[in-house]
């Protein structure tokens, strides 16, 4: 069965660097565009960032463009997520995600509408 779980959620302070990883199993990996999303409570998901299945593509929301970096290891079936700079404005939980196809470049293949498979979620919180 396709799983997707993942790690490295917590708690830091504003300012702070966290990491996130991703472990994918049950799909074939390399071929899958990826992606993190999050979303606060009472919020709308927001597409955080994507990485084109060979990994030399990616695209960033405004909000995080700069100071995090979502890469992936595919001999690993492993997707990471790098948060540099965290503001409080990003506590939320943070899902990854796999898709088959993202249409669109830029902005539009940060929907979650293209994506098949969702891991559970990891919460990050970050406090002043």
């Amino acid at each position: 069965q396709v799983q997707l779980v993942e790690s490295g959620g917590g708690s830091v302070q504003a300012g702070g660097s966290l990491s996130l990883s991703c472990a994918a199993s049950g799909y074939t990996y390399s071929s899958y565009y990826m992606g993190w999303f999050r979303q606060a409570p009472g919020k709308e998901r927001e597409g955080v960032a994507v990485i084109y299945p060979g990994g030399g593509v990616t695209y960033y929301a405004d909000s995080v463009k700069g100071r995090f970096t979502i890469s992936r290891d595919n001999a690993k079936n492993t997707l990471y997520l790098q948060m540099n700079s965290l503001k409080p404005e990003d506590t939320a939980m943070y899902y990854c995600a796999a898709a088959a196809y993202v249409p669109y470049d830029g902005k539009r293949c940060l929907q979650g509408r293209y994506y098949n498979y969702w891991g559970q979620g990891t919460q990050v919180t970050v406090s002043s």
